[in-house]
């Protein structure tokens, strides 16, 4: 069961991961309005994967007594320079989520609240990941500029990523 400050933190996250499929989703919508079209597939790939985010943050927290609260959020992004620019801000926003998830982390050992410690971990590890991602296609969007083969190159090695579910908890 978690208590009062637990659940409010938690069902504010569950909407954090809510905004962040729609950021992912718009991101997907411009690249392909761009033209690279593997780009707006690695973005789908991305929504997917916060739609999941959300889905675990919803049941964990249904699941411990409390009622998972979808509430009315701000409208993402959903314009954006160049492919460095979106990327860029992939970074700036992930890096948001890492903070957002580590604050959480924060509170549910200040709470004691060991489950919410152990469902937590998942997202830490995560976080990891998606920075790590996230800096490579950077560091590779630098490196080739404005040329237009660097770039339909990475947009066909971008198109690659599936969608792969994670394991049932």
């Amino acid at each position: 069961m978690l208590n009062a400050t637990v659940a409010a933190a938690l069902n504010a996250h569950l909407n954090k991961e809510l905004f962040s499929a729609n950021l992912y989703l718009n991101m997907s919508s411009a690249a392909a309005a761009m033209g690279f079209k593997g780009t707006a597939s690695w973005f789908m790939v991305q929504y997917q994967e916060e739609m999941v985010h959300f889905m675990k943050f919803y049941t964990y927290i249904n699941s411990q007594g409390e009622q998972a609260v979808v509430r009315e959020m701000a409208a993402p992004a959903s314009s954006f320079s160049s492919l460095l620019d979106m990327f860029e801000k992939t970074l700036h926003h992930e890096q948001s989520i890492t903070r957002w998830i580590n604050e959480l982390a924060e509170l549910a050992v200040g709470e004691k609240d060991h489950a919410t410690q152990i469902f937590l971990q998942w997202f830490i590890t995560e976080q990891i990941e998606e920075e790590e991602n996230d800096r490579e296609i950077i560091a590779k969007l630098k490196l080739i500029g404005d040329n237009g083969y660097g770039l339909l190159m990475l947009d066909n090695e971008l198109g690659t990523r599936v969608f792969t579910p994670p394991p049932a908890a």
